[in-house]
């Protein structure tokens, strides 16, 4: 499973394809393929999303996961203080965010 992962261009945070758009879960990321590239191209262009790269991803019995630990951080945030995470669920988020 390819999938494709950048940051918000406004914001800085790391964002997931979903397909059709960008989120901050990874849950939401889907397998883009062989369409990769040009996604990449193509959102790269609208400015949107600040470096994507494909990545290797698994289906696991949670969801789209990063095969790559490094991926996984970028993904989970911290993993040595839980509490620093930026939580994509949080609803003070979205505040904080834009």
């Amino acid at each position: 499973m390819r999938i494709i992962t950048g940051n918000d261009l406004k914001t800085g945070a790391v964002t997931w394809w979903t397909g059709v758009d960008w989120s901050l879960h990874v849950a939401d990321a889907v397998d883009a393929g062989a369409d990769a590239e040009a996604i990449m191209a193509r959102e790269t262009a609208t400015c949107r999303v600040n470096n994507p790269y494909i990545i290797d991803g698994e289906k696991t019995a949670e969801g789209v996961r990063p095969a790559h630990i490094k991926d996984r951080v970028r993904a989970l945030g911290p993993t040595v203080r839980p509490d620093l995470m930026i939580k994509p669920a949080d609803p003070d988020l979205r505040e904080w965010v834009i």
